[in-house]
């Protein structure tokens, strides 16, 4: 069996499963935000249920409009801190305290390896960096499972991705990795398909860029991405300044385990990505992108908002300056992520180079606040979609690429290879 059968299986009470099956699963999170958990607390009051199935196993997070830019996401966030009250819900996240769900959720140490873990948020493919099943799913779905704690679906077919080889030069990421492979294979290339991610490359990412990658599984139609964990992925536990509070498995796919599919790439064909409006599998080399002149940049959200990302932006910025024109918006992704740039000094480079620092939100990646585009307005955003409207007014266009082009573009006011900078 292959890692999602195996996780999947031993959270169905089943020796194995297989892909197509319909089964019902123990979850291990539930997690929910300021804009999904309003809809799902609803329907579970309209249920009649009292509590939900596990204080500690529910997590809620105020991120994408908070803080809250106006009346209407003030209500939003009432509702679920209000819930988060009075069913005595361990792992809430109040402002001061929440960071970007799928950033902030590995630093505590909920997601875990060979974990299920279901959202109502679709990016919540994230945590298969950690070796875990993670999935999204829509605010009813997740009520049944706050109440249930179980949540059925059919066990997906995997892709394995493998990439061999080694990476081309230094600022190529596991954004890039994954902005080629969804150019590859389009944005339904894995419709409801475990992407399964292995390989040399994969081996070398660091954690930041592994969540980065897995992250955006989602954007080529997967159910889930996922990787084995390995060293790292323990190392990056055990680095935590909280400390799992229950056991974990680490599972890998067995050596005949069936694929639906097996791509292979070789890092030396990998260059710098950049996806063009208005889709995610509109990826082209960097040297495709030339004179497109920008209006904004934005670095950060669940993709690129960590701190080896924030570690990648000041070595390109520091002695630069943000070009006229140009606005660049820097979201760390956790309050702890905030306070070490603030600590070693990235903070200093990037006001210093005219940027702006933001306190952790989703903010204007999904079209938001704290950077909302005009008409006519161009972005280039390490964000994961950048769908028509996506970041604002629907003639607006947005670019998505790594830190460091963003960076590089920062400096220059267009689309810019890093190596020149």
């Amino acid at each position: 069996m292959t890692i999602t059968e195996k996780i999947l299986a031993a959270h169905s009470g089943s020796d194995r499963v297989t892909p197509g099956e319909l089964i019902t699963c123990e979850v291990d999170i539930a997690l929910g935000n300021d804009i999904t958990a309003p809809i799902a607390i609803k329907a579970f009051e309209e249920h009649g249920a009292k509590q939900v199935f596990d204080k500690k196993r529910v997590v809620l997070v105020p991120d994408h409009f908070a803080p809250n830019k106006d009346i209407a996401s003030a209500q939003q966030a009432k509702v679920m801190r209000d819930f988060a009250k009075d069913r005595e819900i361990e792992n809430y996240f109040e402002v001061g305290k929440m960071g970007i769900e799928h950033a902030l959720l590995p630093e505590e140490n909920l997601s875990l390896p060979g974990d299920v873990i279901i959202g109502a948020d679709s990016h919540t493919c994230t945590y298969g960096a950690l070796g875990a099943f993670s999935t999204g799913i829509g605010s009813t779905d997740l009520a049944a499972t706050m109440i249930t704690g179980q949540i059925w679906l059919k066990v997906p077919e995997t892709i394995k991705f493998m990439f061999k080889g080694k990476k081309k030069n230094k600022w190529i990421s596991g954004k890039d990795l994954i902005l080629y492979t969804i150019g590859k294979i389009g944005v339904s290339g894995a419709l409801y398909k475990a992407m399964e991610f292995c390989g040399d490359v994969i081996d070398e990412l660091s954690m930041d860029d592994r969540f980065a990658l897995a992250n955006m599984a989602v954007e080529a139609g997967a159910k889930n991405g996922i990787m084995k964990a390995d060293n790292k992925t323990l190392a990056f536990i055990d680095s935590q300044e909280v400390k799992p509070v229950r056991d974990f498995k680490i599972y890998e796919s067995d050596s005949d385990a069936k694929y639906q599919g097996v791509h292979e790439y070789d890092a030396e064909d990998i260059e710098l990505q950049v996806a063009f409006p208005s889709l995610p599998e509109n990826a082209r080399p960097v040297g495709d992108a030339k004179d497109i002149v920008l209006d904004q940049i934005v670095i950060g959200s669940c993709t690129n908002g960590r701190y080896a990302d924030l570690e990648i932006v000041a070595t390109l910025l520091k002695g630069n300056k943000v070009a006229r024109g140009v606005r660049m918006i820097i979201i760390p992704a956790t309050q702890r992520i905030y306070k070490k740039a603030m600590n070693t000094g990235l903070l200093d480079v990037f006001i210093d180079a005219g940027a702006v620092v933001s306190t952790p939100t989703c903010g204007p990646c999904l079209g938001g606040h704290m950077g909302i585009l005009a008409e006519g307005e161009k972005c280039l955003a390490t964000t994961n979609r950048n769908f028509v409207g996506r970041m604002g007014h629907p003639k607006s266009e947005v670019y998505l690429a790594s830190p460091a082009v963003a960076t590089a573009s920062a400096v220059t006011g267009k689309i810019t290879d890093p190596a020149v900078i």
